[in-house]
């Protein structure tokens, strides 16, 4: 009886019905109330919830009985990394590793949280571990985005703040820009001002301070600057895409679609263009162009944690919640792996409120097909629209369940199931 309610518990939480997991787990340990990794399984179920404290105390529990499995240390790591207890992960991270040295994955969060609490260097030293046991897996993702975060924590010639007058167009550029996000706008604003004394004709100077002003919102005074560096000639993808976020603010949708679509032009392998301008069309109420813009930036950028989340939103405004829930929970892993913590919280919000709204609409065929498809996939909603994708090409002109079925039936024909 325990392991029916125990296989039921990993079937649901398969596919992402994770309040009916949770439900099955309890009825588990009912039964069988000394088993850690039912806890560890309803702790993962809690997680993906949300529901971050209730996760903790099962990991605990876990723990308490199992002190050598990885997955509760692993799990209560991440959840605490989740609450900002930097220590408390930390230490999770490590008992993780001690329980299994060759644990990728644990390395390179370890790597995730010794970053954000400043130390670099054994940042680094993790994520080369961690690089180098996901090419052991073969899995070349993993060790490309390990490395690529090795690459910016590289040492590198300390920066000494320019002297005004000799300012290369670069370092003003980027460095104020840098400067004003990270919260000394005043200073950024003085320095571009001195600047635009110096050549009042500096269109890409207007257009940096556009960008800093933009982050003080006061939108108007930027869509000015932006004009300006406009009129001097300073015409980049860049000026079209951040006058249309401010353009955005200000509920000018025509306008900033407008915009977006110049920077598109002028940049057409900047996935960020393709998210500004989804967002716009999501304004408008064109759900379905915003899914498909923010699908095109995903293509170029498949680990895009604000198109993932977008998305997801999108999903909901067209009614379909599975894929919703399928981008939120991609956005929130992606935000976890790029220390991106406002994103990652906003993301966890709306998901957790989306999994525990009652829909009171019955499943339409196409959405029980869909969450078929989800649970072989893994979850994954890029996999599946992939396979459909693929189907549509060598298939055209079939009905959407037909799609559905014809790629369900392959995937378990080549599972043998």
């Amino acid at each position: 009886m325990t392991d029916d309610f125990y296989q039921r518990g990993l079937e649901q939480a398969q596919q992402q019905r994770y309040g009916d997991a949770i439900a099955s787990f309890s009825k588990a340990i009912e039964h069988h109330p000394h088993r850690a990794n039912i806890y560890s399984q309803r702790g993962l179920a809690h997680y993906d919830l949300g529901q971050l404290h209730e996760a903790i105390s099962d990991y605990t529990q876990a723990i308490g009985m199992d002190g050598q499995s990885v997955l509760p240390y692993y799990g209560r790591a991440l959840t605490r990394l989740a609450l900002q207890n930097l220590p408390g992960a930390l230490a999770d991270v490590e008992e993780a590793i001690r329980c299994d040295a060759d644990h990728a994955s644990a390395h390179r969060l370890r790597g995730v949280i010794q970053r954000k609490q400043g130390n670099t260097k054994a940042a680094v030293t993790s994520f080369r571990k961690a690089a180098e046991l996901f090419i052991d897996r073969r899995d070349v993702e993993g060790a490309r985005q390990c490395l690529a975060t090795v690459e910016t924590l590289q040492p590198t010639e300390s920066k000494v703040a320019p002297k005004r007058g000799i300012r290369s167009e670069k370092d003003y550029f980027e460095q104020l820009v840098e400067q004003a996000q990270q919260g000394n706008i005043q200073q950024a604003l003085a320095d571009i001002n001195w600047i635009l004394t110096a050549d009042p004709r500096d269109g890409k100077a207007y257009c940096c301070r556009g960008i800093v002003r933009c982050k003080q919102g006061k939108y108007s005074e930027a869509l000015s600057d932006f004009n300006q560096a406009l009129q001097l000639h300073f015409q980049q993808a860049i000026v079209y895409r951040n006058r249309g976020h401010a353009r955005l603010q200000l509920d000018d949708y025509p306008g900033a679609v407008a915009d977006f679509n110049h920077a598109l032009n002028l940049d057409p392998q900047q996935a960020q263009n393709y998210v500004a301008r989804g967002m716009a069309y999501h304004k408008m109420g064109h759900v379905m162009g915003a899914v498909e813009d923010y699908a095109e930036a995903l293509q170029l950028k498949p680990d895009h944690a604000a198109a993932f989340y977008q998305r997801g939103l999108a999903y909901l405004d067209a009614g379909e919640k599975l894929s919703a829930i399928a981008d939120l929970q991609r956005a929130i892993s992606l935000y976890v792996d790029q220390e991106d913590w406002v994103g990652h919280k906003q993301a966890l919000a709306t998901l957790q409120q989306v999994q525990t709204s009652k829909s009171v609409t019955p499943e339409t065929r196409e959405e029980q097909l869909r969450k078929q498809l989800m649970a072989l996939v893994g979850g994954q909603w890029a996999i599946a629209e992939r396979f459909l994708r693929q189907a549509k090409h060598q298939y055209p002109g079939r009905s959407e369940e037909w799609y559905f079925e014809t790629v369900i039936a392959d995937l378990e024909r080549d599972r043998g199931l």
